[in-house]
């Protein structure tokens, strides 16, 4: 049987050291796990740290090309059985909701064939993540085939109390195992 992929975009948020739970949980159920980096979410974990749990490249820049004769972002979207981001900041929810491509999280899941089940699980500041605009762009997302994992209420590293917080890793590991085993069948 062939080994399934996990596409895990970590996008800019403090969520994103919670990346490295997924990576790893993922890891060790048997996926394969790409994970694809915004340059922002480098500024919260390294992509050593998530290399080192994946054991696989990460892919941060669109640019990059590691073997001339594919199109990387491409080829990611070939293998992807799963389209996982998480955290998902307002930025690139945005840019997903508008069909903005110019990083390689946003650029992957344009090119992903429409079969793949694609999750999205917001982190934010809860007036952020209320925003018109967001829950619009949200909106936009679920139109499209988007799944949302909902983000929870708690104290956010701002200090507010509220929803925004990303949703808990077994809650996010549950809807990811429920979208594979979907796609299996």
């Amino acid at each position: 049987m062939k080994q399934k992929h996990v596409l895990l975009g970590v996008s800019g948020s403090i969520s994103a050291y919670k990346a490295a739970d997924l990576t790893n949980e993922l890891t060790k159920k048997g996926y394969a796990v790409d994970v694809l980096m915004t340059q922002n979410s480098t500024q919260f974990i390294t992509p050593l740290t998530l290399q080192s749990l994946s054991k696989r490249p990460i892919h941060v820049d669109v640019m990059q090309e590691r073997q001339p004769d594919r199109i990387n972002h491409i080829e990611l979207a070939k293998q992807a059985d799963l389209f996982l981001l998480a955290p998902a900041s307002a930025n690139s929810i945005g840019k997903l909701a508008h069909g903005i491509a110019d990083d390689l999280i946003s650029t992957v899941a344009l090119a992903l064939p429409l079969s793949v089940p694609r999750l999205i699980a917001p982190a934010m500041n809860t007036v952020m993540y209320e925003n018109p605009i967001v829950q619009r762009n949200l909106g936009i997302l679920k139109e499209v085939g988007f799944q949302e994992i909902e983000p929870r209420e708690a104290l956010l590293a701002c200090g507010d109390f509220g929803r925004g917080a990303l949703a808990a890793t077994e809650t996010i590991l549950e809807k990811a195992l429920t979208a594979l085993e979907v796609r299996s069948v």
